[in-house]
């Protein structure tokens, strides 16, 4: 029944040579079941493709775009905005600068 699906391979001449064995699945991706006794007792099978991982650094680059001044500091009134607005959701902050003075 098996061998109607896939090579089989004996268990001992699977011993003697494992190493091509596993580099023919590994080759022709299909896989190759171990019999011992005419039972089935391994399944070998080649791995799923490999998907290389690419590196976070970088990953946001072009997600967002900057308007306007970063550098320097916000006017009285846009700071006061910013401590109201933080202060009715309640937002808790560590930031001296947002504390009621």
């Amino acid at each position: 029944m098996w061998s109607v699906y896939m090579e089989t391979v004996p268990i001992s001449k699977f011993r003697t040579t494992c190493l091509a064995l596993l580099q023919k699945v590994k080759k022709t991706r299909k896989p190759l079941l171990i019999t011992e006794d005419g039972k089935p007792v391994a399944l070998v099978s080649a791995p799923p493709p490999t998907i290389e991982a690419k590196s976070s650094f970088g990953c946001m680059k072009d997600a967002i775009t900057i308007t306007g001044n970063i550098v320097s500091p916000l006017s009285e009134k846009d700071w006061e905005v910013l401590k109201k607005r933080n202060w009715e959701i309640g937002v808790k902050s560590s930031d001296r600068r947002l504390q009621e003075t």
